[in-house]
């Protein structure tokens, strides 16, 4: 496990790719490579043959520069570091800070490689990538990337706490198809580590990922919710339509058992303790009585009825209390 931290020192949990599996992954681009290569060689050969020699030599090597060269530089850059090798094994080309590659780091890592895979058939590329302690050839170093593991046991995942009770359901209207996964990726691994960052670190990368959040759904945060309970109520809005588009079921899961409350703030800071399935009303009507329960649901834990405390004691508390002030930045 490599933890590589951002410019908001947050630590990414990445894996870093090792040699067998890179090496699988060159294997299968060179092959898929050099079919296209004959391929297009073939229909070269046929359609220049009218051509003097000089010509032709000058076609076959630019055919070569656009196949074996170009071709994997346009393939990175598209898939943001996903070629069909990296595809089939479970790996991607990252920035060192965890981030999506672009068509420099591609170039670079690609004009390297046509010496180090393709020249010296792969041994300078093997050698670099032994030496370095995260498994970097000579191109990831001049790039500044890092090829990691997409494909992770799902015991290793973090977990990403639920948001606040009265979240729930919230942002069901918001438009969520023009977040990008890189976006994404980076709330998830806020949300997972917010308990181990500095409180002021962390409510600055939250407000700034919400800010960036906001941005793309083009609906502001409301006013009175703090970062990081938007950003989780935002996560579980996603997560439910996943559900509903793979299942076809409406109903949101409940969140996994044991765990507890996640306070999103400081310890003094209040936390409902209402539990996950139940969506309370935010504000109370005291113009209308409750009605009048049995014995058994009074003071115990249930609504409050007529005898209990009054509703301005401190008394028992309803799962439907909300928090006046949100939540501050985690401890």
């Amino acid at each position: 496990m490599s933890e590589l931290v951002t410019g908001e020192a947050v630590a990414l949990e990445l894996r870093p790719a090792r040699l067998p599996s890179r090496t699988l992954a060159i294997l299968l681009d060179v092959a898929v490579a050099m079919v296209v290569y004959v391929a297009v060689m073939v229909a070269l050969v046929l359609s220049t043959a009218s051509l003097d020699e000089a010509a032709q030599i000058a076609v076959s090597i630019a055919a070569f520069l656009l196949v074996l060269v170009g071709g994997p530089i346009a393939v990175e850059t598209l898939s943001h570091g996903r070629s069909l090798g990296k595809m089939a094994v479970g790996l991607r080309v990252v920035r060192d800070d965890g981030g999506p590659i672009r068509f420099r780091h591609a170039l670079v890592r690609g004009a390297i490689g046509v010496v180090e895979i393709l020249l010296t058939l792969g041994v300078v590329a093997v050698i670099a990538s032994l030496v370095s302690a995260r498994g970097r050839r000579i191109g990831d170093v001049f790039a500044g990337t890092l090829v990691v593991r997409e494909r992770v046991p799902a015991a290793r995942t973090g977990f990403v706490p639920p948001p606040p009770p009265w979240l729930a359901g919230r942002f069901s209207g918001l438009d969520l198809s023009s977040v990008p996964d890189d976006l994404w990726l980076a709330i998830r691994q806020y949300l997972t580590r917010m308990r181990q960052l500095d409180p002021q670190v962390g409510w600055a990368m939250a407000a700034r990922l919400a800010t960036e959040l906001a941005d793309r759904t083009g609906t502001p945060v409301p006013q009175g919710v703090v970062p990081a309970a938007y950003l989780a109520a935002v996560v579980q809005e996603r997560q439910a339509r996943e559900v509903r588009r793979t299942f076809g079921n409406g109903t949101p899961t409940a969140a996994p058992a044991g765990t507890g409350p996640v306070a999103y703030g400081s310890p003094a800071s209040p936390v409902p303790s209402a539990p996950a399935h139940v969506v309370p009303v935010p504000t109370a009507t005291a113009a209308e009585p409750s009605a009048p329960l049995p014995p058994s649901h009074g003071p115990t834990g249930g609504p409050a009825v007529s005898g209990d405390a009054p509703s301005g004691s401190s008394g028992a508390t309803t799962p439907t209390d909300r928090p006046s002030s949100g939540f501050a930045p985690p401890a």
